[in-house]
């Protein structure tokens, strides 16, 4: 494959943002690559702090009623005290991601370590290191499985009978019960996290050696003298299974029973069935040799000295990051979210802290979303489904809190963060995140987006009744304001304040607009779901009929898109959500083509939060990277993402700032997608938002909703071709921003052209050549 994939390293590892991320979807882990003394952070996807709790306050619909009569009466400061003394969930929080322990591998060696290397070929999903010790080059090689289910190292030398190590798995918060041998060179590490229907885990650790010998020693297993070792990890829980512990240690005894090539060469055909549907390639346009370089030296290279200005680092340039980066991204995704795991939380996979920031739970407010914004565009529609099956449990207990919370008693309802068991009630103590009746809507949204891409009718059947179900609520709960139109609340957009009327510096709100939008979504989206299937023609005429009265966005006195339904002030002009720009991303409510009026106000609020210091986090400069290229702005999506390398990138090229935040890497994928190529609005747009250091290059294997895949080659930024395949057959929209010819098995096509856009039919299974 013509593009980068390696990361590598000339040094061990000293902390997790530098340290290398594996995983199969269900196991993660995260490699230092330490020469003696190794301690690998290990996680499992349903390792969580406890069961399900019910925490709806019982004052809640009392509450729910005192503080929306309050806010409509503008009396937002009582709202405020009503709201957050009677609708908080008695216990505040929901459960957290717990990490499952560490591997530790102490290798005896009879020198200091030097000539060391280190690396990640996410082209493969392996990782490795390696070292010499007085003249003996020792290396290591990981992995972890997914048709094996287990996590592989192994560890060999370039002299024989040179390998001495013990190893072990340890729990340094001390959550495990027990630890000890199981068979002549297995280990059972098992225990569970506490709390009523708490969950329950086993971790078996074996091995193998060719030469020397190999035994327990209490809970390690020891190596004396080997050629070669062969360590295995399986864990298992009662999350998934009762036989957890007797899976877990099949698991390994199966893998044991394998020599290493037969387990690499397994993990690494599955891996890539996914990985490589989709290339990017593009011009090296570093002007000097980097190949001498780790990856974090051009990391760090991107942000040029302390006398750089803004136009001297636009001379720094190394379109080939831009190409690792996005490959990193999708490899995060398939490392962390695979058919019938749990979906990335806000950690993806990978946690060593028993109190990570926000538990590293589902963010229901853009972080879970964020991470699959990349799923269906970058050909990766498997790696979306566990967020559809974390939402079936959020639906059920939706339903509850819907009739205890809200005394509404049709669909469901959730709140701006979930557990595991899909937790629905308000989650923390912050007045500007935790009342935001939206966390159902928006990931329901993706169902639909998922059908778009894939047409999977069967698919559709069986998760409709979640996009139904969170149509009803909002049937219920939406209410008339006194200009007649149809209101939320209490709301909040999420994590902003605003000053209102009165001078108060306030959050809780009627009708914030990302509210208004994500519901506008919801029900069309509903609407063309049933017609799809033919069903539920009455609720499509009642939802087709509050469409009517639901405010559209609107224009304030600073030209911006309104925040809320009155023209507020905020607080923060430089805050990091832009929620009112849903309906130009990940929406397509804006478009400059088709709105133009409110592309332009889009802009000036983009602009206004910017200077203002707003995009300054990972995941924020990561969904603004996004909006400036759905505004076809292609200078700005260059300088975001060459900020978002420069400023908020670790070593190990996971996103940071504020904290460890893989879903931004996501991010950054599917701007690199939407810049190259967009499908919304019924159409496909070519290069789009391609920057002018992209000279030359391609992309392949994107996907497009109406089941096409397409490929892209351009030279000096402008399209040269594009191969277009149809699974399906069907109508074709085509904006290629130039004059272009179309021709299928090198006949042309009939096709015809309406305000810019190439319309033709396609036959299933054709694929067409749109050629500049």
């Amino acid at each position: 494959m013509s593009t980068e994939t390696i990361l590598k390293y000339d040094s061990p590892s000293e902390s997790f943002a530098e340290a290398l991320p594996i995983g199969n979807g269900r196991i993660g882990a995260m490699i230092y690559g330490t020469a003696v003394n190794e301690s690998i952070s290990l996680n499992e996807d349903s390792v969580w702090s406890g069961g399900l709790r019910h925490r709806i306050n019982p004052e809640a619909q009392e509450g729910f009623a005192e503080t929306r009569r309050l806010l409509a009466e503008g009396r937002t400061e009582e709202a405020e005290e009503a709201a957050f003394s009677k609708m908080q969930g008695v216990t505040p929080n929901m459960r957290r991601y717990m990490p499952l322990g560490e591997l530790k591998i102490d290798l005896e060696l009879g020198g200091r370590a030097r000539e060391f290397s280190r690396s990640l070929d996410i082209g493969s999903a392996v990782a490795d290191s390696s070292f010499t010790v007085n003249g003996v080059t020792y290396t290591k090689e990981y992995f972890i499985s997914a048709p094996d289910e287990v996590m592989v190292v192994r560890i060999y030398a370039s002299e024989p009978a040179s390998v001495s190590l013990s190893c072990c798995i340890d729990s340094p918060e001390d959550f495990y019960d027990d630890n000890r041998p199981c068979g002549n060179n297995m280990i059972l590490f098992n225990g569970g996290t506490g709390g009523r229907g708490s969950i329950l885990f086993a971790a078996c650790l074996g091995a193998s050696v060719k030469g020397g010998s190999l035994k327990t020693v209490g809970s390690r297993l020891v190596a004396k003298n080997a050629d070669e070792i062969m360590i295995v990890l399986s864990v298992r829980t009662s999350f998934y299974s009762e036989n957890y512990s007797e899976s877990a240690q099949v698991d390994t005894e199966m893998a044991l029973q394998c020599e290493f090539d037969e387990l690499y060469y397994r993990h690494v055909n599955d891996y890539r069935e996914l990985f490589d549907r989709v290339e990017l390639s593009l011009n090296d346009n570093s002007d000097e040799d980097l190949s001498l370089l780790s990856t974090a030296e051009r990391i760090d290279r991107m942000k040029g000295d302390e006398l750089d200005n803004k136009e001297c680092r636009r001379l720094i340039n190394d379109n080939k990051l831009f190409e690792l980066y996005f490959n990193f991204g999708r490899y995060l995704l398939i490392s962390c979210s695979r058919t019938g795991t749990q979906p990335a939380n806000l950690q993806g996979l990978w946690n060593e802290l028993s109190a990570a920031p926000d538990g590293s739970r589902y963010s229901l407010n853009v972080a879970s979303e964020m991470y699959y914004w990349a799923a269906e565009s970058c050909n990766l529609s498997e790696c979306h489904l566990p967020l559809f099956d974390l939402m079936e449990r959020v639906c059920g207990n939706g339903r509850v809190t819907a009739e205890e919370m809200y005394g509404i008693h049709k669909g469901f309802v959730c709140h701006h963060n979930t557990d595991i068991w899909g937790d629905t009630a308000p989650q923390g103590e912050e007045r500007t995140s935790s009342l935001w009746p939206m966390g159902g809507v928006w990931p329901a949204l993706h169902i639909f987006e998922h059908y778009e891409y894939t047409l999977d009718k069967e698919f559709l059947e069986e998760k409709y009744h979640i996009l139904r179900e969170s149509a009803e609520f909002f049937t219920e709960y939406l209410t008339e304001d006194k200009k007649g139109r149809l209101v939320t609340g209490p709301s909040v957009s999420p994590e902003n304040s605003y000053t209102d009327n009165n001078g108060y510096k306030a959050s809780l709100c009627m009708g914030p607009a990302m509210d208004l939008q994500m519901i506008s979504v919801l029900f069309c989206d509903v609407i063309k779901a049933a017609a799809i299937l033919g069903r539920d023609e009455a609720l499509s005429e009642s939802l087709k009929a509050m469409l009517r009265k639901l405010p559209m966005p609107q224009t304030g006195k600073y030209g911006q898109i309104m925040e809320w339904l009155e023209d507020y002030d905020e607080t923060e002009l430089g805050h990091q959500h832009i929620s009112q720009l849903f309906a130009l991303h990940p929406a397509d409510m804006i478009n400059p083509h088709k709105t133009p009026k409110l592309a332009d106000a889009a802009r000036a609020t983009l602009v206004r939060r910017l200077i203002n210091g707003g995009g300054r986090t990972g995941w924020s400069c990561a969904w603004v990277t996004n909006m400036w290229a759905r505004l076809f702005d292609s200078r700005m999506v260059y300088e975001n993402l060459q900020r978002m390398l420069s400023h908020y990138t670790s070593p190990n090229m996971t996103a940071s700032k504020p904290c460890f935040s893989p879903y931004a890497n996501l991010g950054c994928t599917a701007a690199i997608a939407e810049a190259l190529m967009q499908s919304c609005g019924g159409e496909i747009n070519l290069l789009p938002a391609i920057p002018e250091e992209w000279n030359n290059g391609h992309i392949t294997g994107l996907r497009a909703k109406g089941g096409f895949t397409v490929d892209i080659y351009w030279t000096e930024h402008t399209l040269d071709r594009a191969e277009i395949y149809s699974e399906y057959g069907g109508e074709l929209r085509i904006r290629a921003n130039c004059v272009v010819s179309v021709a299928c098995s090198g006949e042309s096509v009939n096709s015809r052209i309406e305000d810019g856009v190439i319309i033709f039919d396609t036959e299933q299974g054709r694929t067409y050549t749109i050629k500049a």
